[in-house]
């Protein structure tokens, strides 16, 4: 039987409280959240398309929403994105749409009209939107059902542990340092330290070497991880 996946959302948003409330909400809707304070940070963690939504405040500090999602669509993410304006004029909003947003909401908006906007473009988008299969050697990371498998056993990984995985496959042959983990994977939460990071690649490795792919993963001691396709006698 197949699992349930979490629908994976990106909160690009400057007041906190807001930030604070949207992830304490969507999580309780078992979306899993990232939250981003900037325009730049956004745009960063958006274009890697590890996201199934992105929700997207037009007034952001360094690069407006706008931009972003002109970035985006120009670097041909196709990501759903739902912008987020005070502005409740008909010119922002056709602007935003012609940009390729996906919708609009106006603040302040209801919550459960959010919710429903969200698993309203996620319907549209369909599982495998933007989102393709990663391949390293014969590892295979399944974008759209998020699923890991090695010469075709499945590795079960929490969503957690997938996101990490997807990061670092998506980027094989570059040394992701921890910092940018920290961002992709865990976006503002408070209480994340670049020893979770470690603690996570810890658990992914446990489980890829359980299935005799151990050394995809290394350490860069003092850099990052990086992601490579083992060679025939590092494999079990």
């Amino acid at each position: 039987m197949m699992k349930s996946v979490k629908p994976r959302v990106l909160v690009v948003d400057d007041e906190p409280g807001v930030r604070k409330a949207l992830q304490r909400g969507l999580r309780a809707e078992d979306m899993d959240v990232v939250t981003a304070a900037d325009g730049p940070s956004g745009l960063q963690l958006a274009r890697t398309g590890s996201f199934d939504v992105v929700l997207l405040d037009i007034m952001l500090p360094g690069l407006s929403g706008y931009r972003v999602l002109e970035r985006l669509r120009a670097e041909g993410v196709s990501t759903p994105v739902l912008l987020v304006s005070a502005k409740d004029g008909e010119i922002d909003q056709a602007d935003g749409l012609d940009l390729g947003a996906d919708g609009y909401l106006v603040k302040p908006f209801s919550f459960v009209v959010l919710v429903a906007q969200l698993r309203a473009v996620l319907r549209r988008a369909g599982p495998e939107a933007s989102r393709g299969m990663l391949k390293l050697g014969a590892l295979e990371v399944d974008r759209a059902l998020r699923q890991v498998r090695w010469d075709g056993q499945e590795v079960p990984l929490s969503p957690r542990e997938f996101a990490l995985l997807e990061v670092l496959v998506g980027r094989s042959g570059t040394v992701v340092t921890k910092d940018e983990l920290l961002r992709t994977v865990w976006g503002e939460e408070q209480s994340v330290t670049r020893n979770l990071v470690e603690v996570y690649v810890g658990y992914v490795r446990r489980k890829l070497d359980g299935v005799g792919a151990g050394s995809l993963l290394r350490t860069v001691r003092g850099h990052g991880y990086l992601a490579s396709d083992p060679q025939p006698d590092e494999v079990k």
